[in-house]
């Protein structure tokens, strides 16, 4: 097969950086249309130990498919609809190739059209069952809708829904994993699992693994945090998340659900972060349908005033109450209109004991209004990256700063108090937003200069500390990628990393995939000097 790998001139330039703002080198580049193109481009880097940067559609913040020399391996192109088929539970599933983009998914799945062209005749019967049905969704819900399916499995995405629906991982059953010298691994969900901490995985040309896991106990909190292991887990767990750092995905099989009859929003305004905090925490067990609790804080509400004014592509953001201080969203999934409006009226009841007011909250029943209401949510972190963008002008060395840190329940209000008195105390300027329902918020520190994004630096990884300490995750959704990479040590600690990549060079003898994600470059580097040994 003749495969083109082509050298890494400046056609190419903006391959070498992602939406994390930061900016890689590499020396060649690749975007192949098929697994078996992946294949054999892998079996020639692996031949010559050329290190090779996965990526998608560049959609990830932490940094995950930014180059650290050598190739890019770019799957963008890989965006055909492989099939379909129903379970024994009914549950359609349907295999995609990993540069199928999200937005462009829940447009077929909306008009329940799918491109069929290729399928064999058990997908093409199941198809017709599938126009039957129900509508159905991808439940996923990444901010960004331009993320591929194969970055978002790669990096265990989750998003605004995920208070109800979960993570990327569970609604992956099926992956196609090319390893580093382009072996396959075909991996079905239910079908291979660790015995204890033990795995053994068989690949398409008969090779045995047998790989030890790492023993470390991972948070009971939303995590996205290094490789994913636990006594007698699902082999196909141990790739979702994993950064690129075991094998590239050429085929993923997704479970769809039936989308909800009914889909109201509700936006909460409180004139201070206690109360806000109360309201969720009060909330959370009263709400049977709810699909997700966020949150806006005083900074992310004053850029969009400031944006409504100033910007006339905010234009059409609703005014904002000036004693709107910070804002929670909830949103439900409900079977019909009377379960909704049940909803809403407990609700409102525990809005009025956490001292909410009624008359400044937004209820939005049709489309049209939620569609303002997502407006809205997603200019958020727009406004943000078109202020770093403005100041990178004048100082092109700092990007923004981001954290994506989750902890328990009943330590929610004691970070958000952390968050607020380190902020105060250095003095930078922030905005935050998330996943407040998952204890799960993004504090952006918006740097003017290089100080403040070096006093930014020490303040995550103050946070990272603190946070594990209350048996939190230093990475919730994103993965860890490059930038978060000593934060996973300071959750794990030394041994487990020495345990996570001699796991890794199980696979990836020379530790050529994802360089530079999860890992330090110099302990891997040791460990493939000493065969993978660790004295």
């Amino acid at each position: 097969m003749s495969v083109t790998i082509k050298p890494f001139t400046d056609e190419f330039e903006e391959y070498g950086r992602d939406e994390s703002r930061a900016s890689g080198e590499a020396s060649s580049i690749s975007f192949p249309t098929t697994e078996d193109e992946v294949r054999a481009i892998l079996e020639t880097l692996h031949a010559e130990r050329v290190p090779v940067t996965v990526q998608g559609a560049r959609t990830g913040l932490a940094a995950g498919a930014v180059p650290h020399g050598g190739h890019i391996l770019n799957t963008s192109r890989m965006n055909r609809y492989l099939g379909l088929r129903r379970d024994e539970q009914g549950q359609f599933l349907l295999r995609v190739e990993p540069g199928v983009v999200l937005s462009e998914l829940r447009k077929q799945l909306s008009k329940k059209v799918l491109p069929t062209a290729g399928w064999d005749q058990a997908s093409l019967e199941a198809y017709e069952e599938f126009q039957e049905s129900p509508e159905q969704f991808f439940p996923t819900d990444p901010t960004e809708a331009s993320a591929c399916l194969g970055g978002m499995a790669a990096c265990n995405a989750s998003g605004a829904r995920s208070y109800a629906y979960g993570p990327m991982r569970p609604h992956i059953t099926g992956l196609h994993v090319a390893l580093a010298d382009g072996d396959l691994l075909e991996l079905q969900r239910g079908e291979a699992f660790a015995q204890g901490r033990h795995l053994s995985l068989v690949t398409a040309e008969g090779h045995t693994f047998e790989l030890d896991l790492p023993d470390y106990t991972m948070p009971k909190t939303k995590n996205a945090s290094g490789y994913f292991v636990a006594d007698d887990m699902d082999a196909i767990d141990l790739f979702i998340g994993a950064c690129g750092t075991l094998g590239v995905i050429t085929e993923l099989e997704i479970a769809l659900q039936a989308a909800p009859s009914v889909v109201w929003g509700v936006s909460c305004f409180f004139d201070s972060e206690d109360k806000a905090v109360s309201f969720t925490d009060s909330v959370r067990p009263v709400l049977s349908h709810a699909a997700a609790i966020e949150y806006f804080d005083a900074g992310a509400l004053d850029i969009l005033r400031r944006q409504r004014e100033q910007s006339t592509a905010f234009a059409s953001l609703p005014a904002l109450d000036k004693e709107a201080k910070v804002c929670v969203y909830v949103e439900l999934d409900c079977d019909d209109e009377a379960q909704a409006t049940e909803e809403l009226y407990h609700l409102g009841w525990v809005l009025e004991l956490a001292g909410g007011r009624d008359d400044a909250t937004w209820v939005a029943r049709t489309e049209v209004d939620r569609e303002c209401q997502r407006f809205f949510r997603h200019a958020v972190p727009e406004s943000v990256n078109m202020l770093i963008d403005e100041r990178r002008r004048t100082d092109p060395t700092i990007t923004k700063l981001g954290s994506d840190m989750s902890v328990p329940n009943a330590h929610l209000a004691d970070v958000i108090a952390l968050y607020r008195r380190t902020l105060a105390e250095s003095g930078l300027e922030s905005a935050a937003w998330g996943h407040i329902g998952n204890n799960h918020l993004h504090v952006n520190i918006l740097p003017r200069d290089a100080q403040d994004y070096r006093r930014g630096g020490e303040l995550f990884a103050q946070w990272a500390s603190e946070v594990t300490a209350m048996g939190g995750a230093v990475s919730a959704e994103h993965g860890v990628g490059k930038i978060k990479a000593g934060f996973l040590e300071t959750m794990y600690g030394h041994e487990a990393m020495v345990e996570s990549a001699r796991l890794k060079l199980q696979l990836d003898p020379a530790g050529q995939l994802g360089r530079g994600n999860l890992f330090a470059e110099k302990l891997l580097d040791e460990l493939v000097q000493k065969g993978g040994a660790w004295r």
